[in-house]
């Protein structure tokens, strides 16, 4: 089992660096090196720095440190502080104990590899500020956690012996938002995270040493563009600086992988401590033209390729400097038609999917090959885009996991929605560029983004769209606000009924265009399953709810994932919970229902206004039961599920709202002859034939193609020539809505508050109306539904009308009359009606059990099944307590365990019996341990949570790596349908 402890996730890094270093001769000084040992110790504890660098220096009073990672992450691995993600651990820390400077000290030596005649000591980031001194001699400073250090040492070092390296480290200025910044600003806490004792003050980035001869290269760039997909000119852009005092010779060549492309360049003479800016391009070598480019695209899109250029920096005969960077042939578009941003690569539109990033890890413990798991994750939930809210994430290893699978990024920068500069501007701007320097390579970047929810203040505020047209050219959109100016807002955090991201435009709780749009967080709490929840919950607080679980942000501490209303819908829909076993099960259901409609509410509305969604958030930074797909601990919840399902590149889905069935396309291809398939089927798993539909689909590129609707509803008008009553009337008359005849029409007064209703004549079940505006339309009004004509019930709400037809449904209910409540006009005159249905009468629940289930296939034109989708529904659409009643079934299990290239890989088919008595529901897939018992994460797996027919089998894969077995352990398998649960 994967565990963020700090050991584990530096063995994943283990002299793992960037590509930009991979083909430099480099010597780690991270704490993995087992020949350097680092020491960290506050710094009010020491009276000079002088007697550090003495040879015997005794720091036997120092503790352990880790680098890269936190001075607070140093004293946890050293056992002085308690596990922090256990119980509230964290929040007991003494804070006054780590928010002030540490000093940290290395011995180190020399490789005998190091023949040339520069030695560098590099520095990829300290948080906040670094003063760095080795044998004595102050080298300079760091001022910014994205900062870079490049420190010639090849004087100063001793070729024999240890050398001593000190490194005095700064906390960021309080408060972090927006005075500390540039840092990491959530380590104050958030409404998702406790506050980091030391602010994940440290050494943060990797420490290294780099040799070479006298010329080196900075900062290469490799910019490509596409006059068409078939034809890529690229151009290169360096500095070449001379790092001594002699007049150098020099020679460049360049190679270009795949397709072996080389070429030289005969730099001429560098004059002493001086740069050369090189900027290579077509007109100066054809090579630099690559024709049938393979090109670099978006998850779901095609395939993510990349490049290599290798630069060779040669004097004389003898290799001064060799520098390898990945790249992606690409071309980024934008454009804001109708107000929203839509976001192509390569020629073509990209819906977006995707989740935002609070943090890797809120310790900053995440490292290495760890990223690759989460972006791997993300790539399984057919997502395209990651927003890295804050610029939170800063590793290398997270760009270059994106690049390899494809997910795009939304890069923010370090400010946060309140008009407060930081303490000091230039340092910010200072780490702006270096962050754009640092990243711009990376195919992924697709947004640059200046401000969380606010705009930046000025001088920042033009000099971030400066330095982004400068060091990036303008090769990427930038987008000043993350909520509004062709964005629909952001919000809401916490969970609705599935039918409401259906309805038009889902509010937001911020400023933003009203629309679906494109919205860059929307989200809900998801609670956790059982396993993971009792690993970081003490055993007297597992149930019921308590303080405990506000720790873990279950409560007031995650107000706005409004876990009330999380645990209130819990036990409206699937019962109350006899326990924390039962509510995390349950949980599930509910997250994926959730999860689900957020996107597929959105793919719905594709191009109509939608252009994306990134829910708040896509993967957990801290163990908690808020804004997550997997857990800190690597387990799939239901939001996992509900977003894969949801974003099949070429996906059917049901619209909950008004039952219609759509073909989604999210890809780059047309697909002709598909075959659009629904089936209702009862909790017993026999088929309501009435319900059964199917239509031949031709789905194009980026479209939302509408299939056939599932009569459940027969929108029978029984409003038809029954009588109306209205506020007032300036037009026809009232009963002119209800004749039948669409030239006839009513209108009231000119005034907000008016309304209309239909008397039916007698109680009848009402589940919907049909509306025709005129010109003269109601912009905001309700429908209300009464007995009486007296006291009215709520059953509609529109926020965003508009002129002409709208069908309107809500849940069944009693009701003899039916009224349209005027609160806000669209325009000056009053409202308006060609027509008003009011649809009901007959029960249309005939046939079906309390819970049913709609089952969706879409088959391409050789009968292959591309994509299935199984919901459920009841006949009352808020409760589906009738699961609980589910008869258990028996599954039969078949599965075998394959070793493959360091992965074991288990292959199972589960299979519902033809004589089960009922469906088996939400089949729920682990592995564990077979001698610890243990759960076996991280893992990947192509399904779970899913629905069993009876007579149906269902082929399950599921990854790990070798390496999270022991000797004699093996994994074993089980697969636990809902209905088998203790009731």
């Amino acid at each position: 089992m994967v565990q963020h402890k700090i050991f584990i996730s530096i063995l994943l890094g283990i002299f793992l660096f960037p590509a930009l270093l991979s083909a430099q001769v480099i010597e780690s000084l991270d704490s993995n090196n087992p020949n350097v040992k680092w020491k960290v110790k506050p710094q009010d504890e020491i009276r000079d720095i002088d007697p550090l660098f003495q040879p015997g220096y005794n720091s036997d009073d120092w503790v352990r440190a880790i680098v890269p990672a936190t001075v607070f992450i140093s004293y946890v691995e050293a056992g002085l502080e308690k596990d922090p993600n256990y119980a509230d651990n964290i929040s007991q820390v003494d804070k006054a104990k780590y928010d002030k400077s540490f000093v940290y000290r290395a011995e180190f030596s020399i490789p005998g590899t190091f023949t040339k005649e520069k030695t560098w000591l590099n520095f990829r980031g300290i948080n906040r500020k670094g003063e760095i001194f080795l044998n004595g001699k102050r080298l300079g400073e760091l001022d910014g956690f994205m900062e870079r250090g490049k420190f010639d040492i090849s004087s100063i070092a001793k070729k024999d012996g240890n050398n001593i390296l000190v490194v005095i480290v700064h906390i960021p200025q309080k408060p972090l938002n927006n005075v500390g910044s540039p840092t990491y600003l959530s380590s104050a806490g958030w409404d998702w995270m406790p506050y980091v004792p030391g602010l994940n003050s440290g050494i943060t980035d990797k420490v290294y040493l780099s040799n070479t001869g006298a010329l080196i290269i900075e900062d290469p760039w490799v910019r490509t563009d596409l006059p068409t997909n078939a034809q890529a000119d690229l151009s290169i852009k360096m500095s070449v600086k001379n790092t001594t005092p002699d007049y150098q010779s020099a020679k460049l060549k360049v190679t270009i992988n795949p397709g072996n492309i080389q070429f030289t360049q005969d730099l001429g003479g560098i004059w002493g401590n001086s740069t050369m800016e090189l900027d290579l391009n077509k007109n100066k070598f054809k090579e630099l033209v690559i024709n049938n480019p393979r090109l670099w695209w978006p998850n779901g899109y095609g395939e993510p390729n990349l490049y290599t250029c290798n630069l060779e920096l040669s004097v004389g005969e003898n290799v001064s400097y060799k520098k390898e960077v990945k790249f992606g042939i690409k071309r980024y578009s934008y454009d804001t038609d109708g107000d929203v941003l839509h976001v192509s690569v390569n020629g073509k539109r990209v819906f977006l999917k995707g989740g935002n990033w609070g943090m890797s890890e809120y310790l900053l413990r995440c490292r290495g090959d760890e990223y690759d798991t989460k972006i791997r994750l993300h790539k399984e939930m057919n997502f395209n885009m990651i927003r890295n809210w804050l610029g939170s994430t800063t590793d290398d290893e997270f760009y270059e996991a994106c690049d390899k699978y494809g997910i795009l990024v939304w890069d923010d920068f370090w400010l946060n929605a309140n008009p407060v500069l930081p303490a000091d501007i230039h340092a910010f701007n200072k780490n702006a560029i270096e962050k754009i320097k640092r990243v711009r390579n990376h195919p992924s970047i697709a947004v640059w983004c200046g401000n969380n929810e606010g705009y930046p203040v000025a001088p920042l505020k033009n000099w971030l769209k400066e330095n982004i047209a400068t060091f990036d050219a303008g090769d990427r959109y930038y987008q000043a606000k993350s909520n509004d100016d062709n964005l629909s807002g952001s919000g809401v955090w916490g969970n609705f009924d599935p039918r409401w991201y259906f309805i038009k435009y889902p509010a937001s709780s911020t400023k933003g265009n009203v629309s679906w749009g494109l919205r860059t967080e929307i989200g809900t709490a998801v609670f956790v399953n059982y396993e993971s929840f009792k690993k970081f919950m003490p055993e007297d607080k597992l149930w019921p709810r308590n303080e405990m679980w506000n720790q873990h942000f279950f409560g007031q501490l995650a107000f706005n994932a409004t876990p009330d209303k999380y645990e209130k819908t819990i036990a409206e829909r699937y019962g109350t919970p006899t326990g924390i076993e039962d509510f995390c099960r349950k949980a599930q259901l509910l997250n994926i229902e959730t999860n689900q409609a957020m996107y597929e509410g959105w793919l719905d509305n594709m191009w109509n206004d939608a252009s994306g969604i990134l829910i708040w958030m896509s993967q957990s930074a801290y163990p908690s039961m808020v804004w997550q797909t997997y857990d800190y601990y690597y387990d799939l919840t239901g939001a996992f599920w509900g977003a894969k399902n949801a974003c099949v590149p070429l996906h059917i889905q049901w619209n909950p709202y008004n039952n219609s069935v759509k073909v989604i396309n999210t890809t780059s291809e047309d697909h002709k002859g598909l075959t659009a398939e629904a089936a209702v089927y009862n909790s017993d798993g026999k088929e309501v034939s009435r319900l059964s539909n199917s239509a031949k689909v031709d789905s194009y590129i980026n479209t939302a193609t509408n299939a056939f609707t599932i009569p459940f509803y027969t929108n029978n008008n029984i409003a038809t020539g029954k009588e109306v009553v209205a506020s007032s009337t300036e037009t026809g008359t009232p009963k002119d809505i209800t004749d039948g005849n669409m030239t006839t029409r009513w209108s009231s007064r000119g005034q907000d508050d008016q309304w209309v209703y239909v008397d039916l004549g007698k109680d009848e079940n009402v589940y919907g109306v049909g509306l025709n505006f005129e010109d003269a339309y109601g912009k905001k009004y309700k429908i209300q539904v009464s007995s009486d004509a007296k006291e009215w019930k709520d059953v509609y709400t529109e926020e965003h009308g508009e002129t002409g037809l709208h069908d309107i449904y809500f849940d069944d209910v009693t009701a003899r009359y039916v009224r349209m409540q005027g609160i806000k006009r669209g325009s000056d005159w009053g409202y308006s009606l060609w027509e008003f249905k009011v649809y009901g009468g007959t029960q249309h629940n005939e046939g079906l059990t309390d819970v049913h289930f709609v089952r969706l296939t879409l088959k391409d034109n050789k009968g292959n099944i591309v994509d299935e989708n199984t919901y459920w529904r009841g006949t009352d659409r808020n409760d589906f307590t009738a699961l609980n009643s589910l008869p258990k079934v028996n599954l039969k299990v078949a599965s075998k365990v394959v070793k493959r290239n360091g992965k074991c890989i288990v292959e199972a088919k589960i299979t519902n019996p033809s004589s089960s008595p009922a469906a088996a529901f939400a089949v729920w897939v682990q592995l564990h341990n077979s001698k610890t018992k243990e759960r076996i994460l991280p893992a990947i797996l192509n399904d779970n949570y899913f629905t069993l027919l009876n007579g149906e089998s269902k082929n399950i894969q599921i990854e790990f790596d070798e390496s999270l077995l022991k000797a004699g352990e093996e994994p074993v398998l089980t697969a636990s349908p809902y209905n088998n649960q203790p009731k």
